[in-house]
């Protein structure tokens, strides 16, 4: 074999090692997401730690940067802007911003049903809501819990005027209940966190009235991405959404798991034997709530059509909610895991 040739025969194995070595460097190249949660990190956001902490996300090819948030309405206006790729929050607080034109669109649901829920002391009598007439409750000015609470004691057979409500900040509240300030014996208040925060603060476990009893049927939190994502990078939001719905089956399998995920992530109190209980019984509510009635199938991750109807008609009709597109505006299924 003359030089040049023997040459030519290790430059060519050489470009083709080269080749090799990018293509494996493109293969291994993620997409870096951002994830605005709602609030500050809880135990409804724990099955997000388990999917990082196993991998799932970066098998899906993302990168995921996870971030605390200041509310539904903040984490969603975030991903309309183009600061978040995605946020977790309510899917009413979605509507609210999509039908004033923010360019928002649910891709999947996680909580399937609202928390809302009437939360009342044990000691204070009251076995049914129809006990509560002639009681006080405690609530927070403005809060979404007061919405649709005239519509619970209408369809428990009270009037509005039967119950007296007294406004506490919302830092609070708990302390306020558990004083039983203003003679009240309950609060307005979410499943998927006051109870939990009662009872580490000292209290008994309250008795609760779900609203999703009443006839209020809400959708809970959605995944929620800007319909420009969609329409650039599909197949980045489908990922996205695979990996979501995964991480949460896992935390249904294996709950705790979840939780220490978390508790490695956040540190502090969260990993802490009390912070970890309490965090324990708020992602168990949410996991209680992944399938909604009309989710028959009980398909993960679902918008479910009639729950979406129910509840734009009872903000329409209790929240001044303005507009003419249909329920199916506001969500998509097409990037569910088939």
């Amino acid at each position: 074999m003359t030089f040049s040739r023997m040459f030519a025969k290790r430059a060519a194995a050489v470009a083709l090692l080269a080749a090799g070595l990018l293509g494996a460097g493109e293969a291994k190249a993620l997409d870096d997401v951002r994830l605005r949660l709602n609030w500050m990190w809880y135990g409804s956001h724990a099955a997000f730690a388990l999917g990082k902490d196993r991998g799932y996300f970066k098998d899906a090819g993302i990168n995921l940067d996870i971030r605390s948030g200041n509310g539904s309405g903040s984490a969603h206006r975030l991903v309309a802007n183009g600061d978040s790729t995605f946020s977790y929050g309510s899917c009413a607080g979605l509507v609210n911003l999509a039908a004033k034109g923010a360019p928002l669109v649910s891709v999947a649901v996680i909580d399937a049903m609202g928390t809302e829920a009437i939360i009342v002391r044990p000691d204070a009598g009251v076995a049914k809501i129809a006990d509560l007439k002639g009681k006080k409750l405690l609530t927070t000015a403005n809060a979404g819990v007061n919405t649709f609470f005239p519509l619970v004691l209408k369809n428990a057979g009270l009037a509005e005027s039967d119950v007296g409500i007294i406004n506490v900040p919302d830092g609070a509240l708990v302390s306020s209940y558990l004083q039983g300030a203003g003679g009240a014996v309950g609060i307005l208040g979410g499943l998927d966190d006051k109870p939990a925060e009662i009872k580490a603060a000292g209290g008994a476990a309250p008795v609760t009235f779900p609203y999703s009893d009443y006839g209020v049927n809400q959708v809970g939190y959605c995944i929620v991405t800007s319909k420009d994502t969609l329409a650039k990078n599909p197949d980045l939001v489908k990922r996205f959404v695979a990996a979501t719905i995964k991480s949460y089956k896992a935390a249904e399998a294996d709950p705790q798991a979840a939780i220490n995920a978390m508790g490695d992530i956040v540190g502090g109190t969260a990993n802490e034997e009390a912070g970890k209980k309490q965090a324990a019984e708020v992602q168990q509510v949410t996991l209680d709530v992944l399938y909604s009635k009309a989710n028959t199938g009980k398909v993960l991750g679902l918008n479910q059509p009639q729950d979406w109807v129910d509840m734009v008609e009872l903000m329409k009709k209790y929240n001044g909610l303005e507009t003419k597109e249909p329920p199916t505006f506001f969500y998509t299924n097409d990037f569910l895991p088939k």
